[in-house]
């Protein structure tokens, strides 16, 4: 058998009502909170308000900080308020934006100011404040991966920062907090979580214990994603997806990603987001697959493989279309002449893929495939 290393830090909670003990697994970590959650969402569906709850009753006194936006640009307000609270622990409720902003914030109290930390990836620092990480979203894994993409409005790119210190000491993952989500974003964040098993799956840092999780989430998401598209509101297929959303989450902290994750944190900028990630990595999917078929033809099959088909292109391509995801960069409203700011502002890790080389040229390539 090949080496292989698998490291996970955080502790995992999974449960329906599991957000009603979140002071218990708050309380260890300080008795002084931040929590970072958006202006809107949390408090109407009274996710914030069942919060501050626990936590209170749990004896943790918590201030709030819900200027998160979907850029994530509001990182370093958000330390600021933190050293004013004197928090001790950050606990974040909400979507991939919301969680990525508090883990950017325990780390840039750390590490100095988040926008040029955005691209690197930092050594550990034990100033770096701990995370209690509770999704109200099924798809980015963020819960439990080791890192945060956020927007360094000074540079205008949109990209990760990662290391240990990013990693969630705990994810509390409620699935029932995912049931009011409107379906056609409970579609897009779990193609999000599809394409972590996929790309995990292709991935050069994949091994024997990757490999057993990303066929598990390949086994259960493609039907899952179905039946959510179809209109299933209830609560099995909503646990489904919050569990594959973790085992997605799970392989980006230890397989990675591959270039469509690169390519589709690129074409966002602070004045013009884009899509959401999910339904970005929807617009590039086809290319980058059609793109593997040719020059790394192994991988294609391995993801077949997984798949349970001879040609994942295909079933990928059918799976978009059946599910309301498919469509094109031009019908996103970008145009051949966008493409060299896309390039420009690739950033991360682009060897993990399994192109044999995955340069440039080629990425230009399949972002024009993508058009």
């Amino acid at each position: 058998m090949i080496p292989f290393g698998f490291h996970t830090p955080t502790r995992i909670v999974f449960g329906r009502g599991l957000l009603d003990e979140l002071g218990r697994h708050t309380l260890p970590w300080g008795r002084t909170a931040l929590l970072v959650c958006g202006h809107t969402s949390a408090r109407t569906n009274g996710v914030l308000r069942r919060a501050l709850n626990s936590l209170a009753a749990a004896g943790v006194n918590t201030h709030i900080a819900d200027g998160v936006t979907p850029q994530s640009t509001d990182v370093d307000a958000t330390v600021g308020q933190a050293r004013a609270t004197g928090a001790t622990v950050i606990v974040g409720i909400g979507g991939g934006s919301a969680l990525d902003t508090a883990k950017a914030t325990a780390a840039a109290i750390a590490h100095g100011p988040s926008g040029p930390l955005v691209g690197t990836t930092l050594a550990p620092h034990p100033d770096c404040l701990p995370v209690i990480a509770v999704p109200t979203t099924a798809g980015s894994g963020a819960e439990v991966t080791k890192g945060a993409i956020i927007t360094d409005t000074v540079r205008g790119i949109k990209a990760g920062i990662r290391g240990d210190d990013l990693c969630p000491r705990t994810a509390l993952i409620d699935p029932a907090l995912t049931d009011t989500q409107p379906t056609r974003i409970a579609v897009a964040s779990g193609f999000d979580a599809l394409a972590h098993a996929i790309e995990a799956t292709a991935a050069r840092r994949a091994g024997p214990l990757t490999d057993t999780i990303a066929d598990q989430a390949l086994r259960l998401l493609p039907d899952t994603l179905q039946r959510i598209a179809a209109g299933d509101t209830g609560h099995e297929a909503r646990d489904r997806m919050a569990y594959g959303a973790v085992l997605g989450g799970l392989l980006v902290a230890t397989a990675s990603t591959c270039l469509p994750h690169r390519m589709q944190q690129a074409m966002g900028t602070p004045d013009r987001p884009g899509p959401s990630h999910g339904q970005g990595l929807a617009l590039l999917y086809p290319a980058w697959l059609e793109s593997l078929e040719q020059a790394a033809p192994q991988a294609a099959a391995r993801i077949g493989t997984a798949l349970g088909t001879d040609n994942a292109r295909e079933t990928i391509t059918r799976l978009l279309t059946t599910t309301g995801l498919r469509s094109t960069l031009s019908a996103a409203g970008y145009r051949p002449d966008d493409i060299h700011g896309f390039t420009a502002r690739i950033t991360g890790n682009t060897d993990n893929d399994p192109h044999p080389n995955p340069d440039i040229p080629l990425i230009t390539t399949i972002y024009e495939r993508a058009l």
